[in-house]
């Protein structure tokens, strides 16, 4: 499937910013499965921004902007060719260790009631991947999916509690209830086109003999050829698409826009919030 991506990140202030510095992972990387053909990220200093891999083996630039400002956009564009390999995933840069990916963070700490789920898709058949799609199946059942009620720094446990949430929650259990049954979990940001279009999240599971495999609760399935995978992390915190620092400004307001698109399917978001 051929994708088309556009995302518009705008940051205003309320006054003029002296300095700032932001961190941007958006570039999506080429492996079995899916293949960029164009790609281009517009911001203020991109010229001159540094370019690395980080420790997850996400491609990244620092951005620097030493002259005051009242604002920054930073703009994404590009095509991407995908292939359904029913979620698993192969080719990619990694940097960490496999077994970097049980650590439990403040996000993915599991309670009494993400450990049930785990024990209960543990006894649900003898094979794991069979085990893991017992539990994406069961952390959808639990879980919602309704904007609103939860924020950024929602915990799995607190999302799970609620019963309500959004795609980041629910790749936040899964990863949670994973890492208990033993195996390796990571948090994914991406694109999706269709109903739940534009700026989306997921989990990878590493399984033995299959590697790391995919799985979306939010939509009952394993990443398709309308997921486009940019960026992962151990959760949401450690793999955000845009992070920065200021000095000055005041009241910030955030704008992001994006569409994902291939032909004769296309939806786009778009959210606004102030900070």
């Amino acid at each position: 499937m051929l994708i088309s991506v556009n995302h518009v990140t705008r940051y205003a202030y309320e006054a003029e910013a002296r300095y700032s510095v932001q961190t941007v992972r958006l570039t999506p990387q080429s492996f079995a499965g899916q293949r960029v053909l164009e790609w281009s990220i517009d911001a203020p200093g991109i010229e001159t921004a540094s370019k690395f891999v980080d420790c997850f083996g996400n491609v990244a630039h620092q951005i620097t902007i030493m002259k005051p400002h009242d604002e920054i956009a930073i703009a994404v564009t590009g095509k991407v060719e995908t292939e359904d390999r029913a979620g698993v995933v192969s080719g990619t840069i990694e940097v960490a260790p496999t077994r970097v990916y049980l650590r439990t963070t403040e996000q993915t700490a599991p309670d009494d009631a993400i450990r049930q789920l785990a024990k209960d898709a543990a006894t649900a058949d003898t094979a794991q991947i069979a085990q893991l799609h017992a539990l994406m199946e069961a952390i959808a059942d639990r879980v919602d999916y309704e904007p609103g009620n939860t924020h950024a720094h929602t915990s799995a446990a607190d999302a799970l509690a609620e019963g309500k949430g959004v795609c980041q929650d629910h790749a936040h259990i899964m990863i949670a209830a994973a890492r208990l049954l033993d195996l390796p979990a990571r948090y994914v940001n991406g694109y999706l086109v269709g109903e739940a279009a534009g700026g989306h999240a997921w989990a990878e599971v590493f399984v033995p003999g299959l590697g790391w495999v995919g799985f979306d609760p939010a939509n009952r399935v394993c990443p398709t050829d309308t997921y486009v995978r940019v960026a992962v992390g151990l959760d949401a915190a450690s793999a955000p698409p845009i992070r920065g620092t200021r000095r000055g400004g005041g009241k910030e307001t955030l704008d992001v826009s994006v569409s994902a698109e291939s032909p004769g399917q296309s939806q786009s978001q778009s959210q606004s919030q102030s900070q």
